[in-house]
C-alpha cells in the first residue's frame, strides 16, 4: 500500500487513513464515496453489482477475472434497474476484457458507465483484502479520470468526513415506491425465467431492497406475490389478507431502518401470520423480537460461506452479503438460534418458539449460487399450507 500515484494511472482508491491504490480507471468517470468490502464469489459479478444491499459500498472482487463474460438483461437483481441503487464502485485485479459468452448482450465496461459505477483495475486486490481483514472495512473514495488528475488531499478529506453506514437508513432509497405483483419464476434451461401461475397462497413481500431472485423463488412455490414499499403500515399489509409475509434483504443499518419498520413488524408477528426474514429482514425481525444488532468489522460477502442449520445438523454453502449481524447474546427467551456461520460463529438464523416465524442472515435465493438453502422457501410455503 502506498500514498503515491503510479505513473500513467487513470484511477485511484483513496482510503480515509491516506492509503492510495492507483491503476487503470474503468466504468464511469468521476468519483464515488463508500465503505470498501471484498466479495469472494468466482462468478455472478453482474448479480452482485446490482444487489441493492451494496448501496453506499465499493466492492472489491477477490477473483481476478471480472467482466469477461459480458452482461445481459437477465442477470440484474434490482427490481428497478436504476443507477445508484446498488454498489457505487468496483475494484478488479485485471482490466475487464471483451465479452466472450453466448449469453452476453453487451460490454461490461459500457454497462458500468451506464450505471454510473466508478471502477478501478490493475491493483493488488489480495493486499486490499488483507487490509480489510486486518483493519476492517475502510471508508474510501474511488475516482476515475482519463487525464489522471487527482487531488489526493481532497479525496482523503472526503473519505475521512464520511460518517459511514452506522445509523444510515438506505432502505427508503432502495424500496419500490408503489405496490406491484410478481409472477416470474426461477431461471430454467433453456427458456429463461418462466411465468408462474399462482395456486393457493398469497405472500406479501415488504421491500427494503429486495432481490429479484427472492421473488422468483417465492413465486416458484406456487404463491401469489405482492411487493409493497418499506414504510407500509402493518394494517395495510394485513388488509391484503396475506397467508404469509416476507421481510426482504436491503442496505444500511437495520437499527436505522427499524425506527419505522420494527413497530410494524411487531404488529405483523402479533397477527400470527407466517413470517420469513432474509438478511436485513432477519436483522429487523430480531430487533422486533427484543434482540440487538452490531456492526461487523468486515462483514460477510461471497458465495462460498459455510453455515450450519442447527435444526437438522446440515452444513450448507451459502451466499452472503451483510455488514451487520444479530448479537447472539441479546437473543431473548423464546427466540431460538437456528443457523450459525462456521467461519466466525456469528448468528445466521432465528425462529420464534410457538409461531411460524423465522429468518436467516444468508441469501437462500442465492443469485449467484449456490442453492443449498433454497429449501427454506419450501419450508416457508409449508408453514402457510400448515
Amino acid at each position: 500500500m502506498t500514498s503515491k500515484i503510479l505513473t500513467g494511472a487513470t484511477g485511484v482508491l483513496v482510503l480515509a487513513d491516506g492509503t492510495v491504490l492507483s491503476g487503470l480507471g474503468a466504468g464511469a468517470t468521476g468519483s464515488a464515496l463508500g465503505e470498501v468490502v471484498f466479495n469472494t464469489a468466482m462468478t455472478g459479478y453482474q448479480e452482485i453489482l446490482t444487489d441493492p444491499s451494496y448501496m453506499s459500498q465499493i466492492l472489491a472482487f477477490t477473483f481476478p477475472h471480472v467482466g469477461n463474460v459480458g452482461v445481459n438483461s437477465e442477470d440484474v437483481e434490482q427490481v428497478a434497474d436504476v443507477a445508484g441503487k446498488a454498489a457505487v464502485g468496483a475494484v478488479f485485479r485485471d482490466l475487464p476484457t471483451d465479452p466472450a459468452n453466448w449469453r452476453s448482450g453487451g460490454d461490461f465496461d459500457a454497462w458500468l458507465k451506464s450505471r454510473n459505477t466508478v471502477a478501478l483495475a490493475g491493483v493488488d486486490t489480495r493486499a486490499l483484502t488483507q487490509l480489510i481483514r486486518d483493519k476492517g472495512a475502510p471508508h474510501a473514495v474511488i475516482a476515475h479520470d482519463p487525464e489522471g488528475n487527482f487531488d489526493l488531499d481532497a479525496l482523503v478529506a472526503k473519505a475521512k468526513a464520511w460518517t459511514g453506514l452506522v445509523g444510515l437508513d438506505l432502505a427508503k432509497e432502495a424500496t419500490t415506491l408503489q405496490a406491484f405483483e410478481w409472477d416470474e419464476g426461477v431461471w430454467e434451461w433453456p427458456a429463461g425465467y418462466p411465468k408462474v401461475e399462482a395456486t393457493d397462497k398469497h405472500v406479501v413481500v415488504i421491500d427494503y431492497g429486495v432481490k429479484r431472485n427472492i421473488l422468483r423463488a417465492l413465486a416458484s412455490t406456487g404463491c401469489k406475490i405482492t411487493v409493497v414499499p418499506a414504510d407500509t403500515k402493518a394494517e395495510d399489509v394485513l388488509a391484503r389478507n396475506p397467508d404469509g409475509i416476507v421481510l426482504s434483504n436491503g442496505p444500511g443499518d437495520p437499527a436505522a431502518t427499524g425506527v419505522y419498520a420494527v413497530p410494524e413488524i411487531q404488529k405483523l408477528v402479533a397477527s400470527g401470520k407466517p413470517i420469513m426474514g432474509i438478511c436485513l429482514g432477519h436483522q429487523m425481525l430480531a430487533i422486533a423480537l427484543g434482540a440487538k444488532t452490531i456492526k461487523m468489522d468486515q462483514g460477510h460477502h461471497g458465495a462460498n460461506h459455510p453455515v450450519k442449520d442447527l435444526t437438522t445438523g446440515k452444513v450448507e454453502i451459502v451466499s452472503m452479503n451483510h455488514g451487520f449481524a444479530v448479537d447472539q447474546a441479546s437473543l431473548p427467551d423464546g427466540v431460538v438460534e437456528t443457523h450459525v456461520s462456521l467461519f466466525d460463529g456469528t448468528n445466521c438464523g432465528i425462529a420464534l418458539t410457538g409461531k411460524p416465524v423465522f429468518s436467516v442472515q444468508h441469501h437462500p435465493e442465492a443469485s449467484p449460487g449456490p442453492t443449498d438453502s433454497l429449501y427454506l422457501f419450501g419450508r416457508f410455503a409449508d408453514s402457510m399450507r400448515g
